[in-house]
């Protein structure tokens, strides 16, 4: 009887002991992390640039008198809209008139002399000499009628172009010189108006870069289109065309000049206004976006990412990011159409750890998104 007693709890000892060792390894296994994920699906984006630019108006005239004399009369309204032929100043016309009437008056009487000497030089009634002086009279009085007429018609300043005129520089009763350095007023042509975008050349050989990247399409029409961000972050509802390219390098800021044309029918654009230039470089028909939040930097500096790999254990890449498009990078290099990108439980995956993917709002708003054209811009100072 004591035999069969110690063989139960002989019995007992070893199962339990059993059953301690499978609770032990199982508490020893490893558990899997939770993380979320996004799919990286390849989706269309189109590249563009955005660059500060200042207005310029498309033409200006400074006014200035082109004879001497007193001004009579002002005869606009300063900042209105003026018309290319419209007189803005009346000049005393006074002597200019006197010096017409004056060679009109002198110019029959030359005439008839010259007619006569014509014929009595036929006759040999009057000599060559005395024919080619009288006619030398004519002509010089012709010119003198001609220059008179030409005085008077610029004692009315006129407008060269359409446009709007600014402040005036002199009132009624000042005294004006022809071709003064001061000018009268000036007016400007601002629609349609001009953007100058300065760009930096190591901007503009990174563009030309772009043009030869297979993966990016470009489309004539597109790539000539100009948007505008105003001073007040607001859009201007008018797209303009690259008009030119300056081919000089100003060598203290080293930059180029790219020239825009926008039209201006409301008068909103003003010259010397800082504005943000959008312009268009491409199309990436394969773009890889990956949420900010599933990118960091390495001790080196370099952007890496974690992925889930079929055995769905953590793996490390080594990104090459080409910009920010919204709150994603647009990678160029580093990772696949359909990688799993974790986004959430980034800061406890480890390389080679065995994770559980879990669904996260993240992963379904980028599945929502993808094949839907989305616009980058690269912004520059």
């Amino acid at each position: 009887m004591q035999i069969r007693m110690n063989s139960y709890i002989l019995l007992f000892s070893i199962l339990f002991l059993a059953a301690s060792g499978c609770t032990k390894q199982a508490e020893l296994k490893p558990q899997a992390l939770e993380v979320a994920v996004v799919y990286l699906k390849p989706q269309p984006v189109v590249i563009t640039t955005e660059l500060p630019g200042r207005t310029a108006a498309f033409l200006v005239a400074e006014i200035r008198p082109q004879v001497n004399g007193l001004i009579q009369k002002r005869l606009f309204v300063e900042g209105s809209e003026v018309k290319a032929g419209q007189v803005l100043y009346q000049i005393d016309p006074a002597q200019y008139q006197a010096a017409y009437d004056k060679a009109k008056a002198n110019l029959p009487a030359l005439q008839l002399k010259v007619d006569r000497y014509k014929e009595a030089l036929t006759e040999k009634a009057v000599s060559q000499q005395e024919f080619d002086d009288a006619d030398a009279a004519l002509r010089q009085t012709q010119a003198e009628l001609e220059t008179a007429r030409i005085n008077l018609n610029y004692a009315k300043v006129v407008s060269p172009i359409n446009g709007r005129i600014g402040t005036s520089s002199v009132t009624d009763g000042d005294i004006v010189t022809a071709y003064q350095a001061t000018a009268l007023a000036t007016v400007q042509q601002i629609d349609p108006i001009y953007v100058d975008i300065p760009q930096s050349t190591a901007e503009l050989l990174r563009l030309r870069s772009k043009l030869g990247d297979e993966s990016v399409t470009h489309d004539k029409n597109s790539q000539n289109k100009v948007k505008l961000i105003l001073d007040d972050g607001s859009a201007y509802p008018l797209d303009g065309v690259l008009q030119f390219q300056d081919v000089t390098v100003d060598p203290t800021t080293g930059s180029v000049i790219l020239r825009a044309i926008f039209p201006n029918p409301q008068g909103i654009l003003l010259p010397g206004m800082f504005v943000r230039a959008i312009v268009t470089e491409g199309t990436n028909e394969q773009a890889i976006l990956v949420p900010q939040q599933g990118v960091f930097r390495n001790p080196r500096g370099e952007a890496v990412a974690l992925i889930v790999d079929a055995e769905d254990k953590v793996q490390q890449r080594i990104l090459t990011i080409d910009r920010a498009i919204g709150n994603k990078w647009l990678v160029s290099s580093g990772l696949n159409p359909g990688d799993r990108v974790i986004v959430e439980g980034i800061q406890r995956a480890r390389p080679g750890s065995l994770v559980k993917i879990v669904d996260s709002d993240i992963g379904r708003e980028d599945d929502q998104a993808a094949g839907d054209v989305v616009k980058s811009s690269a912004s520059t100072d």
